[in-house]
């Protein structure tokens, strides 16, 4: 019953520890002493704890909101997947409370570091959350329930997960301005989300993604050899037939990075000036031994 524990990663548990450290101190730090909201769960958490008694803090409100939903998401995501979440968003809620009521860190009326400058709280707020939220999704858990709510529910509406992740959002932001009685702080807000999203992509996906290369050509090897010896890296190549032409081609399967494009392209063309090329980006690569 309980095979999954074996699955439990001491270099996962560490990096999901540091994630939710990450994660609190640009909430706490950034966004919260003036008052702009993050994305998702943790935004209605922040939104919450201010229209409620104090005692209803952002740390409560980040456990009883997003537990139930990872627990909810079970099924979908799997034991190991909650687990790793649950505790991410313990760690993420433990130093939240930490630093707003326990370390001798003033953040009741503005950001220890960028004071009440609302831009650069957005950014900084934005960025930091960001990479949090980017080191849990990379190391098999997840900051905010919202994603597993969008896992759930956006086939049943027929949209995309992104989608339904935008719309919440967006609800939320037109709540907040309501609430609020100002649209200031809500529209700083969606600087902090698409700042914090960007953010997630590049610690998830990379900084410096390669790029894939399909050629079609029907000098394949000649190609494959040069390019082989050129980069000192490995090709695939399968057999096609040229829709029009119906001729024989093979197609080229190149990961490069995106220095070397320009100089791959001049070398296929050299050998081929008909040949094809298309190039698109790789997020990651992976070579299983």
């Amino acid at each position: 019953m309980f095979k999954f524990l074996k699955e439990i990663k001491i270099k996962n548990i560490l990096m999901l520890t540091l994630a939710g450290m990450i994660n609190a101190i640009g909430i706490t730090i950034f966004l919260s002493p003036v008052n702009l909201y993050d994305s998702g769960i943790s935004g209605t958490s922040m939104l919450l704890s201010q229209v409620t008694p104090p005692w209803l803090s952002l740390s409560l409100f980040l456990i009883i909101l997003n537990v139930p939903l990872f627990i909810y998401g079970l099924k979908k995501q799997g034991p190991l997947f909650t687990i790793y979440a649950t505790y991410t968003v313990a760690i993420y809620s433990l130093t939240a409370w930490l630093i707003t009521d326990i370390l001798p860190i003033d953040v009741s009326i503005a950001s220890p570091l960028a004071g009440t400058d609302l831009l650069l709280c957005a950014l900084f707020g934005g960025v930091i959350s960001g990479v949090g939220s980017g080191l849990a999704i990379r190391y098999g858990g997840a900051m905010d329930g919202i994603e597993v709510m969008a896992v759930i529910f956006a086939k049943r509406l027929s949209i995309t997960v992104g989608t339904f992740v935008m719309i919440y959002n967006v609800i939320l932001y037109v709540v907040c301005g309501f609430v609020i009685g100002s649209w200031i702080l809500p529209l700083y807000s969606i600087v902090t989300y698409m700042a914090a999203l960007k953010t997630v992509d590049f610690i998830v996906e990379g900084f410096d993604r390669e790029k894939c290369a399909i050629i079609v050509t029907e000098k394949p090897d000649e190609i494959c050899s040069t390019l082989s010896e050129t980069f000192e890296s490995g090709l695939t190549k399968v057999e096609a037939t040229g829709g029009y032409s119906n001729a024989p081609k093979t197609m080229v399967y190149f990961v490069v990075n995106r220095f070397q494009v320009p100089r791959m392209k001049d070398i296929v063309h050299e050998i081929d000036p008909a040949a094809y090329i298309m190039i698109s980006e790789v997020a990651d690569v992976f070579k299983v031994n």
